[in-house]
């Protein structure tokens, strides 16, 4: 061999190391092991082959001379402190605490889901029937979310429909990616499967029995089964998943109360109630039933100057009185819209956490209540706000300002609670229809207040704040499995490379000079 060819034998091992770093990247990069893998392999047995030709006595003394017992020391030392690393990083793995850092918490359980699962008083189990096609990681994942925190009582297992098709059949399940959640004999079944899905579900496997409500017609209110944004389509939704059956009342047509209605719902007439209306529900509350009212001001009615038995029985019989005005606060843009400033003491408002939003709202105040009855003023604008008389001016545009003598001081009550101790009726009066409908549904705490009114009011005070919520939907693009590979050879392998690379090639510089 010729001697100066020995000098050419380092080249050989850089060729081998880079060979192996492109193969690493391209395994990273493409998951498989191609052919570009497979040829960055040859030649790095090739690279070490050439070395080894080039310059053999290199590699017998390096085999057995002083550098091969420190580079075996070293070598032992590299493999405990990887090996530490594997196992820290393995116990970590296996007992790591859980955030979630994105913007919706969509990696979380909602609070209402966790609620529902607490108040959970028999386990629960979640059979997923999923074919070997369908893509189950996304319901994995929710039905892990849901059993850890489900405090033993919340279990799920995934059964494929295909290989056992009698348990299928048992379940009723005629759909791929169907889950089945089974309670004390007790079952819901739940298709493409979310979260709002399993909590509604939950809630009504841990409440069954018939609760029925009704949404008095015939006065120009708000339809629960219409299609446009005035409508209380979702209300009616969310009642429905809560296990409530919803129904109609006309009251003109029919003149009589259903025995089975736990509340009646009057959102937003247009037209006040006749006097036998009001008899009919003012037997009903003597029963022991109860009454939702949303009452818009009387100026926004179509018979703004009529008298209106309904609210005159509510201030006689309740001491809860609507106020003739508009509820004014210069601080909000329209100043028309009243927002809630603070809540009172209650049932339905206890776990409130965001304001609720009244578009055109007028007062409705607790009064002197009379024996047996108990009156809560729900909710409170701020001390700016006002409820104003001067409703001709606000629909004219004129400038409005606060007038002592006529008008009603802030803080402006909204809304009103009251309980008969004596007949155990309910009634709840809100300032306002439209917070609840289609177009304002969702904003704020508004969907929470209705919806924990009429609980509280029906006697489900179990249902309270046990509401599933609707998911902002965001749409993700994953990057392809490329970039990702890409992503992860350059932030795990070529970065803390390079440092290696640089410290190795410090080292040998200095070992050379000496």
């Amino acid at each position: 061999m010729n001697p100066q060819w020995k000098k050419y034998a380092s080249f050989g091992l850089y060729l081998s190391l880079l060979a192996i770093l492109v193969a690493g990247g391209f395994y990273i990069v493409q998951q498989g092991f191609s052919l570009p893998i497979q040829i960055s392999l040859g030649i790095a047995v090739l690279g070490i082959a050439a070395f080894a030709l080039l310059d053999p006595q290199r590699v017998r003394t390096g085999l057995t001379g002083r550098q091969a017992r420190y580079g075996s020391n070293a070598l032992i030392m590299t493999i405990a402190v990887i090996g530490i690393i594997v196992v820290v990083n393995y116990i970590g793995y296996k007992n790591a605490p859980r955030w979630d850092l994105t913007q919706n918490q969509v990696n979380s359980l909602a609070p209402e889901s966790i609620k529902t699962l607490a108040s959970l008083k028999q386990p629960v189990l979640a059979e997923a029937f999923y074919t070997s096609q369908a893509d189950t990681s996304t319901a994995r994942q929710l039905l892990a979310n849901f059993k850890n925190k489900g405090n033993n009582l919340f279990d799920y297992k995934f059964i494929d429909p295909n290989a056992d098709p009698v348990e299928a059949q048992a379940d009723h399940v005629t759909q791929d990616s169907t889950v089945v959640l089974k309670m004390d004999g007790r079952q819901e079944l739940i298709t493409s499967p979310s979260e709002q899905d399993i909590t509604s579900a939950l809630i009504r496997l841990a409440n069954p029995g018939k609760r029925v409500v009704y949404f008095l017609t015939g006065h120009g209110e708000a339809d629960p089964n219409g299609t446009d944004t005035t409508a209380y389509s979702q209300v009616r939704t969310t009642l429905t998943a809560k296990n409530y059956t919803v129904q109609t009342l006309n009251l003109l047509s029919e003149p009589k109360i259903p025995d089975d209605a736990l509340a009646i719902i009057i959102a937003g007439p247009k037209k006040p109630l006749s006097d036998n209306e009001v008899s009919l529900l003012k037997d009903y509350l003597a029963n022991g039933k109860a009454l939702v009212y949303l009452s818009n001001p009387p100026a926004l009615m179509d018979t703004p100057n009529a008298n209106d038995p309904l609210a005159d029985y509510l201030a006689g019989t309740w001491g809860i009185e609507s106020g003739n005005n508009i509820v004014v606060d210069p601080n909000v843009n329209p100043p028309v819209v009243a927002v809630s400033n603070s809540y009172g003491s209650h049932a339905i408002t206890q776990k409130l956490s965001l304001v609720t939003v009244f578009p055109t709202a007028h007062s409705i105040t607790a009064g002197t209540a009379p024996t047996n009855v108990t009156l809560t003023q729900l909710v409170l604008t701020s001390n700016q706000a006002w409820g104003e008389t001067d409703i001709q001016g606000l629909q004219n545009n004129q400038p409005i300002t606060f007038d002592k003598s006529k008008d009603l001081i802030g803080p402006v009550s909204l809304a009103v609670a009251g309980s008969n101790s004596q007949t155990n009726a309910r009634v709840v009066v809100i300032g306002n229809a439209d917070f609840a409908n289609d177009q304002n549904y969702q904003a704020y705490g508004n969907s929470d207040f209705i919806i924990n009114s009429i609980d509280w009011a029906a006697s489900q005070n179990n249902l309270i704040n046990l509401t599933a919520k609707t998911p902002t939907n965001r749409i993700l693009v994953p990057p392809s499995d490329t970039i990702t590979g890409l992503i992860l050879l350059g932030s795990v392998f070529v970065m803390p490379g390079l440092v290696i690379f640089f410290g190795i090639t410090t080292w040998l510089q200095r070992r050379r000079r000496g």
